[in-house]
């Protein structure tokens, strides 16, 4: 902390019940938090750490005056704030970088930047030369120069936006941001560059606090922690207190969480998934690979080496100029999902809340809707099969929601992954594709997905999993493809699977032989 000292935000006694995204509380006997006091010092990094629904988000929310608390206070520099307001936290200097991006995707990068500070010339006019330069400006800040002002949003992959969500964020000059999970789609080096950031912010007075379930990062910039559990503080520390990442596990779930990946051998089977001389776009590189049955195949790669693109086009999503898909021996029709569906493939995308759910449908419609043509009678939808159907699965998934009938967006992170991953099970799915599959995700539920992962190739599943992060690839995979360019620049098993040797091969080293599973 700086020199100075002294509190710039204080929680006092924060009390608040389920509620709805317009902060209307739903059920006052649901706690989201519970008697919360929380205070963040001047030019501090206060991490805040907890499972999914512990509360983290709705802290924050109230900060930022996005939602009304049932009872208690807020306090900036010792003046208490109306509640509910967000126009006086803005005004107060404090901005946001949230994990579900705030960018309009239609809008061009700089325009997202500006929004609401926009450069204007005499008359009124927009100053786009102006506004460019600013965006710009920003970009660089973040070594992200790379990154076309003038490009539209929908356009960028999801790592850029992150970058742009942190930008614009910055451009408000905040006396105090608040980042939930910057870093889930960063790469090492983003993640590095993104540090130095912070430090400089923090050097120049900035107060921060940084939400993340990535908890090595709490040692890299961390000055105090705080963990809740179920609306609760279980703890507020120094980070120079805190032994090891295990210490801090045991504070977020109660318990010591043992052996994270699960992983067993599992028998391997025949050829789930053949990828044969792919090209995506003319010009690319020809990509082969296979998935057998009763094997977890990591797909590792920088941001833009093509792993996701690979997927989509896997799917169906996407089309592609040559080459074969088979799965389980049988042809796929290029750009056609519907297919893939029908030969058992699912698909759990990187963008699970824009690609993978229907925010405003409840669980059990989400559960359920691939599923709906067997679940229909004489052309109408069996209501009763649906609920039996999605009531099995929570169930068997341990899907933590108020009802079957709850909207979807209330649940938390993980929660809404079992779902999508319920969603393939109920549709008898047997190759499952992970792109990113615990994204923004806690620790405990992280064992609990590479758990159901484990069962899945146990029972003779195939599994194709994207992952940026290295732990995860080792940890999990039987064996390794690496892209680079937009092609297989290695494969990798055995003790050939090591994450310096993966890294190597993503960012250009020797390649290796390509090996054939066995």
């Amino acid at each position: 902390m700086t020199a100075d000292g002294g509190e710039i935000i204080r929680l006092q006694g924060v009390c608040k019940g389920l509620y709805d995204l317009n902060g209307k509380t739903l059920n006052r006997g649901v706690p989201v938090l519970s008697d919360i006091n929380f205070s963040l010092e001047k030019g501090e990094i206060h991490v805040l750490l907890g499972e999914n629904g512990a509360g983290k988000s709705s802290l924050v929310k109230v900060v930022c005056g996005a939602i009304e608390p049932d009872r208690g206070r807020v306090f900036i520099e010792g003046g208490e704030i109306p509640a509910n307001d967000p126009q006086q936290a803005l005004a107060s200097g404090v901005a946001i970088v949230s994990q579900e991006f705030s960018l309009c995707p239609n809008l061009s990068v700089a325009e997202n930047i500006s929004l609401g500070r926009e450069e204007v010339r005499a008359g009124g006019f927009l100053d786009r030369k102006a506004t460019r330069a600013a965006a710009a400006a920003q970009l660089a800040r973040l070594e992200a120069s790379y990154i076309d002002p003038d490009r539209k949003v929908r356009h960028l992959p999801v790592a850029e936006q992150q970058l742009v969500e942190i930008a614009k964020a910055l451009a408000a000059g905040p006396r105090v941001l608040i980042l939930d999970e910057p870093t889930s789609a960063l790469t090492d080096n983003q993640v590095e560059m993104l540090f130095r950031v912070l430090r400089l912010l923090k050097a120049q007075g900035v107060s921060m606090i940084y939400i993340t379930h990535k908890l090595k990062e709490i040692f890299e910039v961390g000055d105090r922690v705080t963990v809740l559990r179920d609306g609760r503080t279980i703890r507020t520390i120094p980070v120079g207190e805190i032994a090891d990442v295990d210490a801090v596990i045991q504070m977020m779930i109660g318990s010591k969480l043992e052996n994270l990946f699960h992983k067993e051998s599992c028998p391997v089977g025949d050829v789930a998934l053949e990828v044969d001389n792919l090209v995506g776009q003319p010009g690319d590189p020809p990509l082969s690979l296979e998935v057998r049955r009763g094997e977890i195949v990591g797909l590792a790669g920088i941001v833009g080496a093509g792993r996701t693109e690979l997927a989509r086009m896997i799917f169906g999503v996407d089309g592609y100029v040559s080459g074969r898909v088979r799965v389980f021996g049988k042809e796929l029709p290029k750009g056609d999902p519907n297919a893939a569906i029908a030969a058992g493939v699912g698909f759990i995308p990187e963008d699970r809340k824009r690609q993978g759910l229907v925010p405003l449908m409840s669980v059990a419609e989400n559960m359920c809707h691939v599923s709906m043509r067997r679940l229909s009678e004489h052309g109408f939808i069996g209501v009763h099969k649906r609920r039996a159907l999605a009531a099995e699965y929570v169930g068997r998934l341990k899907v933590a929601a108020a009802s079957l009938g709850q909207e979807i967006r209330y649940l938390s992170g993980g929660n809404q992954q079992k779902v999508i991953l319920g969603k393939w099970l109920s549709a008898n799915a047997r190759l499952f594709i992970f792109d990113e599959p615990t994204r923004g995700i806690d620790v405990g539920t992280k064992s609990a997905i590479y758990r159901l992962m484990v069962d899945l190739a146990k029972r003779g599943a195939a599994i194709l999993m994207i992952s940026s992060e290295l732990q995860e690839i080792v940890g999990m995979s039987d064996r390794v493809y690496v892209m680079r360019g937009r092609r297989v620049a290695a494969a990798l098993a055995g003790g050939e699977i090591a994450g310096d040797n993966i890294l190597r091969y993503a960012m250009g080293g020797d390649e290796l032989p390509m090996r054939n599973a066995n």
